[in-house]
C-alpha cells in the first residue's frame, strides 16, 4: 500500500475514534495487503490490533467423509502463522492480540467484532470473480454487509 492509499484510508476513518482495529486474516500471503493496511492505520491512529483468524471446519473435510487435516492440526498451524503477525506488530510498536475461532468465516468475524467491541474491521479480498465467487462465496462481502462497524477491504496484491 502506498502513502496516498494509506492517507486516504486514514482520512476515511479519521473522524471516528478508532481504539481497536479487527484485522481479519486467513493468514495466507493473500492477506498481506490487509495486514499492512491494519498496521499502518494502527500506527497512524494509535490503535490496537485484534487479529482474528477463523478455521472453517467445512474446508477440512474430503469428499467421501475423510479429513485433510484434524481441527487441532489446523489450529496449531494457524497459531504458528499468527505468531509471525503478532511479532510483526510488536516490532512495529503496535499493541496486538490474537483470536482463532472455528466456524463460518464471515459470520465469525462479525461475531468477534461485536463481542470484542472493535471500532473498525480491516479484511482482505482475494478478488475472486464469476463462478469462483459464486461457489466460494465472499467473506469480505458478508462482513461489509453485516458488520456493526465500518469495514475497509484491502485487495490482495496477487488478485
Amino acid at each position: 500500500m502506498n502513502a496516498a492509499e494509506t492517507a486516504d484510508a486514514t482520512a476515511a476513518v479519521g473522524a471516528r475514534t478508532i481504539r481497536t482495529i479487527l484485522l481479519a486474516s486467513d493468514l495466507s500471503p493473500a492477506s498481506s495487503a490487509a495486514e499492512s493496511l491494519a498496521f499502518e492505520l494502527a500506527s497512524n491512529l494509535g490503535s490496537a490490533v485484534l487479529l482474528v483468524s477463523v478455521i472453517d471446519p467445512r474446508g477440512l473435510s474430503l469428499p467421501g467423509g475423510g479429513y485433510r487435516q484434524r481441527i487441532d492440526q489446523a489450529r496449531a498451524a494457524r497459531e504458528s502463522a499468527a505468531q509471525v503477525i503478532v511479532d510483526r506488530g510488536h516490532r512495529e510498536g503496535v499493541s496486538i492480540r490474537c483470536l482463532i475461532w472455528e466456524g463460518d468465516p464471515g459470520e465469525s468475524i462479525v461475531e468477534a467484532a461485536e463481542a470484542e467491541a472493535v471500532d473498525l474491521i480491516v479484511v482482505g479480498s482475494h478478488g475472486r470473480r464469476g463462478i469462483d465467487r459464486f461457489f466460494m462465496g465472499s467473506v469480505s462481502e458478508h462482513v461489509v454487509r453485516t458488520a456493526p462497524v465500518p469495514v475497509l477491504v484491502a485487495r490482495s496484491r496477487t488478485a
